[in-house]
């Protein structure tokens, strides 16, 4: 008879001697969270010692982006490393003489703030933890501190006891959950089922939204199956608002077999700040039974100014809100989040998954937020919102905001007494749009956008760039709290030093 060989004989053989890795190698051990600190304070240092004048390298793309590779090396995996403290210092010094420093008050080109230090310092407590939201055991205080923060923002946006929130990897993805979730609302008034059946339970879906609304809109209507084309453009009044007389005849026009899905509101637009009436705009949602949802990811921030606050009035009245505070919150990215007026909204999104929320550990209370958010894994990206908000407080964001408003007031102002520039949209909130026009008018937007590379190249100045109604313009976002006044005036300056510039070498090509 055969004799069968014991199971251990075929075992690979386990290394029976203590682990050769310290401790220190993991941020979540005490060894390692001291070892944190003192790699990133030299990173820090190495960081410090770069010398660089302006917010961006100066020099063409290619030229900083190939500069940039050659400080990290051939791009291969490394046989050997060169230990945490000169990897970390090599990559400090790398993103800090190649990269963007929004704390220079001459960064005005997008809405990207510099974050402030008490949340850079949460976001690495929280990443040494790494926990994730979905489930109770992966991380129980990571789940409150969401919990908190949600409530704190719906509190903040006067939604109501019922209300409920989720936080988002950015504005994109907060404005596609929140049209999923009407999607899924409009389908369940009519008796049908869309995460069962399909989007073809939806017949002939109609999408409103502002035509000055953000390209994310579009975008989530083709990722929901509704087709980009179920979006539906609102004329905007001039200051850029959408009307809600064009929004109600839009409505009244639609045929029988249509499905109206949401109405998109802007609390913010991208270029002009300029906020959608939400008042006006809820009565007509109301009286069509038609989900609104208003995308406030830029403007949100305005609810922690006592001064302007009251320009988003009404926003208690939706159905969903967008809101980042990697914008007017000073966060660094990403620190999104949706927010329901009813929690019942996020029924389509539940989910039972054995090995995650099985439902007698839910009932047990071993519950997580799996059926929140279209993610499984979600790093807890509240800790550091929870953090500012202790720090600072509603009075102390606050105060950021009205001077970041204030600087664009001073902006709008010391443009219109500039005859070589002309304001295009005043300040809303904290962006100013204007156009350069000291050169020939046939060679305006040529100069405009020459102007802003201009000055982009010589990396001491970085400015946004838009069209509005045809023509090529430029725009300030500030979005930095510790600017002055005398930091836009030189801004201002060195636009019209830039623009003289390419409107001398369009007159030398033209010659």
């Amino acid at each position: 008879m055969t004799q069968v060989a014991p199971a251990a004989q075929y075992a690979p053989r386990l290394i029976d001697a203590p682990s050769s890795m310290p401790s220190s190698v993991l941020a979540g051990s005490r060894e390692g969270m001291a070892e944190v600190v003192t790699t990133l304070a030299g990173a820090v240092a190495s960081a410090r010692s770069v010398r660089r004048d302006g917010p961006i390298p100066h020099g063409l793309p290619g030229e900083v982006l190939a500069a940039a590779t050659d400080t990290l090396g051939p791009p291969a995996v490394p046989a050997d490393g060169i230990g945490a403290d000169a990897a970390l210092r090599r990559i400090a010094t790398m993103l800090t003489e190649y990269g963007l420093d929004l704390s220079d008050p001459r960064a005005a080109a997008h809405l990207q703030p510099p974050p402030l230090s008490v949340a850079v310092a949460a976001d690495a407590l929280a990443s040494a933890g790494n926990a994730s939201l979905d489930t109770y055991d992966s991380g129980p205080s990571a789940i409150v501190v969401e919990r908190w923060l949600v409530r704190s923002l719906a509190g903040l946006a006067r939604l109501g006891e019922q209300a409920d929130g989720v936080l988002t990897p950015g504005g994109s993805m907060s404005n596609l959950l929140g049209l999923l979730l009407a999607r899924d609302a409009a389908a369940l008034n009519r008796g049908r089922d869309v995460r069962r059946d399909g989007v073809t339970a939806l017949p002939h879906p109609v999408v409103f939204c502002s035509e000055l609304a953000h390209f994310s809109v579009h975008r989530a209507c083709a990722a929901l199956g509704l087709g980009e084309r179920a979006v539906r453009p609102i004329a905007v009044d001039e200051r850029h608002r959408m009307r809600p007389d064009a929004l109600a005849d839009a409505l009244d026009e639609l045929d029988v077999d249509q499905t109206p899905v949401a109405i998109i509101a802007t609390a913010g637009t991208t270029d002009f700040g300029s906020v959608d009436p939400l008042p006006q705009l809820a009565e007509v949602a109301a009286e069509h039974a038609v989900w609104l949802h208003v995308d406030a990811a830029y403007g949100f921030g305005t609810l922690f100014s006592q001064r302007l606050a009251d320009r988003l009035a009404g926003i208690e009245l939706a159905d969903s809100i967008t809101l980042d505070l990697h914008k007017l919150g000073w966060q660094p990215a990403a620190a999104s989040a949706l927010l329901v007026g009813d929690a019942t909204a996020f029924r389509s999104l539940d989910r039972t998954v054995e090995y995650l929320n099985p439902a007698d550990d839910a009932d047990a209370g071993y519950d997580g937020l799996l059926g929140r958010s279209l993610q499984t894994t979600r790093r807890p990206d509240a800790v550091k919102v929870a953090a500012t908000l202790l720090a600072h407080g509603r009075e102390g964001l606050g105060r950021m905001v009205d001077v970041c408003h204030d600087l664009a007031v001073h902006a709008e102002r010391r443009i219109a007494t500039e005859s070589d520039l002309e304001l295009v949209a005043p300040a809303e909130l904290t962006t100013v749009v204007f156009r350069y026009r000291g050169g020939r008018r046939d060679e305006l937007d040529r100069i405009n956008g020459d102007l802003r590379r201009r000055l982009l190249e010589s990396g001491q100045a970085l400015i946004g760039r838009t069209t509005v109604r045809g023509q090529v313009c430029v725009k300030f976002t500030l979005l930095n709290p510790t600017a002055t006044t005398d930091d836009i005036d030189e801004l201002i300056d060195r636009v019209l030093l830039a623009g003289r510039a390419s409107a001398a070498r369009t007159e030398e090509g033209a010659a």
